[in-house]
């Protein structure tokens, strides 16, 4: 399976109308689905806001795409040769949207599950046919960042594997295929350095806005074009050995959440979306953030699809 002729996106909140706006880009006709009425009705703007990016990219329009927004989950499942799951990130959820989606999907579909770290095959283990559903994460925002983590469980197919990093490489993407753990790479390698910056800022070290700029050009800057292997091979494994030898146990081992996340979420300083978390935001605020970093990613990935991959 390259490009699918049919794509059925179930979930139309953060991720959904991002990853539809790409697969019809490329050609493919697409349902975005939800249960929510003011949900689909709000996804209508975040489809042209995608759109737009997506022209600001430069991403060719290939004829014959589309998307839809249908409220009634088998009329948007009906002939579909890829589903993507993107509801919320909850088990017993997923598992109640995936049984749905079996049940009414055609036999040959691939079905992918845009979770961010439940493992597949929990997520699999009341399915009648396993061994179609496999893991599918995108990046947010999903019409931007060009990768998706392909994770097989333990009973997917491997035709299925082959079909889905097929499809992903032909909407310009790159396929990261994984064994199966909690959470997948990217957001294990993510989650651990939020970690170790909430322990930095919770001890006093910096302020979040020095820590901020501290990553963006000490580290995120390197990263965006040297990868984490390459760059031990440019630094040298014996500064490493060197450096880890004394650093490592000095680096958070925190297995719980951070208590300025939890005393924050408990004043229902939620970031972004209330207008407060680490930073404050005033009116309009998030708007303009929001344009900034998506013109940002944009100027960054014109810039490294111009480098030799790492």
């Amino acid at each position: 399976m390259s490009v699918p002729t049919t794509t059925a996106v179930i979930g139309s909140g953060t991720m959904g109308p991002g990853i539809a706006a790409l697969m019809a880009r490329y050609g493919s006709t697409v349902r975005l689905n939800d249960v929510s009425a003011e949900v689909l009705e709000r996804a209508a703007g975040a489809l042209a806001i995608a759109e737009s990016v997506l022209d600001r990219l430069g991403v060719p329009t290939t004829p014959g795409g589309s998307v839809s927004c249908e409220a009634d989950l088998a009329a948007a499942l009906d002939g579909a040769d890829l589903v993507i799951e993107a509801v919320p990130e909850r088990l017993d959820l997923k598992r109640a949207v995936l049984a749905e989606i079996e049940a009414a999907v055609r036999d040959d579909a691939v079905i992918g599950t845009n979770t961010s770290g439940i493992p597949v095959s929990e997520l699999a283990a009341d399915m009648a046919h396993p061994e179609r559903l496999i893991g599918m994460h995108w990046s947010n925002p999903p019409h931007v960042i060009p990768m998706i983590e392909v994770i097989p469980g333990e009973r997917t197919a491997e035709g299925v594997r082959d079909a889905l990093v097929e499809t992903v490489r032909a909407i310009g993407y790159e396929a990261v295929v994984e064994k199966e753990v909690p959470g997948f790479v990217e957001n294990r390698i993510l989650y651990a350095i939020l970690r170790e910056c909430l322990s930095l800022v919770e001890q006093g070290v910096v302020s979040r806005q020095d820590l901020d700029t501290c990553v963006k050009w000490g580290i995120g800057y390197k990263l965006a074009v040297i990868g984490p292997m390459r760059l031990l091979d440019m630094a040298g494994l014996d500064i490493y050995e060197s450096v880890a030898g004394y650093l490592n146990r000095e680096l958070s081992t925190e297995a719980g959440v951070s208590p300025l996340v939890t005393e924050m979420t408990g004043q229902r300083k939620l970031g972004m979306k209330t207008g407060g978390g680490m930073y404050a935001y005033g009116e309009g605020d998030v708007a303009a953030k929001r344009a900034d970093i998506i013109a940002g990613l944009i100027t960054v990935r014109r810039a490294l699809s111009d480098t030799t991959p790492v």
